[in-house]
């Protein structure tokens, strides 16, 4: 088992760039998928971008090209680069990793985005 814990949310205006972070209790080396999940109120979860251990990436067609989901193995750690942020951006931000797309059990509690001039 393993907890994740995402920051770097906040308010930020629109054309603006955030970093979200997810730290994990332990090694991710072990964890083979990683993505992040947002949500905004009344508005269905998404799938913003995933990532497989070998690196293989996907991006919503939302977010393709102004976010990048990216780890660092040595500090157990997912990234979520947002550029170019819009503000149907805004959301709260989901960790979600497991061994897979259909079997990730594990969440971290969110960090909220808010994209607003």
């Amino acid at each position: 088992q393993v907890q994740l814990v995402e920051s770097g949310g906040g308010l930020v205006q629109p054309g603006g760039s955030l970093r979200l972070s997810c730290a994990a209790s332990r090694t991710i080396l072990s964890i083979n998928f990683m993505g992040w999940y947002r949500q905004a109120p009344g508005k269905e979860r998404e799938l913003a971008a995933s990532m497989i251990s070998g690196g293989s990436t996907n991006y919503a067609d939302s977010v393709k090209g102004r976010f990048t989901i990216s780890r660092d193995n040595a500090v157990n750690t997912v990234y979520l680069q947002m550029n170019s942020l819009k503000p149907e951006d805004t959301a709260v931000y989901y960790c979600n990793a497991g061994p897979n797309l259909f079997a990730a059990n594990f969440w971290g509690k969110g960090t909220l985005v808010t994209v607003s001039s």
